[in-house]
């Protein structure tokens, strides 16, 4: 069988999902497939961002936006998870309306969240290599690890954007999301384990 339509890499340690994926048999062709997971990576992310509910008193709504940037993250790896939502990022500040609620640019008081997956996504796949998502325990305190980053940076520039206390920007922008956030750990801790058991590949 060739490495072109191998149905997965061979297995090492320090893996992530994304690297099941088949193995190209050209320099040209493994570019290309990075290039498509970062590209898919952000356009995932941008179109859970549409899933959008306000919520009463915030200017912050609930989104898919986080749980799938931690999503990315964890399964491209550190590297591609940076560079899809670094893309994402980018291509909002230029205009493209795919931030929450259709929104682009950097004036809206929820853009240090954007900020804050970029650098969660990166921390959730370097945790990932290190077998962060191979358990259920594990996986929800790589999730943990992720919104607690987003929020680090999340709920400060809302303070500084809307001129909240930071007490205030709390109340406002991190306790409302805390049970979605603990069912989105939940959703990971099944799904993300059970992905790597299909795939034959768990510790």
């Amino acid at each position: 069988m060739s490495a072109l339509t191998s149905a997965a890499v061979t297995p090492r340690p320090g893996a992530v999902l994304a690297d099941l994926l088949p193995a190209t048999s050209t320099a040209a062709r493994a570019r290309g497939r990075e290039i498509a997971l970062v590209v898919g990576g952000a356009a995932l992310t941008g179109l859970a961002a549409q899933i959008s509910v306000p919520v009463p008193g915030s200017p912050v709504p609930v989104t898919g936006q986080t749980f799938a940037a931690l999503l990315v993250g964890v399964g491209l790896g550190a590297r591609r998870g940076f560079l899809s939502l670094a893309l994402y990022a980018l291509a909002g500040m230029a205009g493209m309306p795919w931030f929450a609620e259709g929104t682009s640019g950097v004036g809206m008081p929820s853009f240090g969240y954007v900020l804050g997956m970029l650098l969660a996504a990166t921390v959730v796949g370097a945790l990932a290599r290190r077998g962060g998502d191979r358990g259920a325990l594990r996986t929800a305190g790589t999730m943990a690890a992720g919104m607690a980053v987003t929020y680090a940076i999340g709920v400060p520039y809302l303070a500084l954007a809307t001129g909240m206390s930071l007490s205030e920007a709390v109340a406002a922008g991190l306790v409302p999301f805390l049970v979605g956030d603990a069912l989105k750990a939940a959703l990971a801790m099944g799904a993300l384990p059970a992905a790597w058991k299909l795939a034959g590949r768990r510790d």
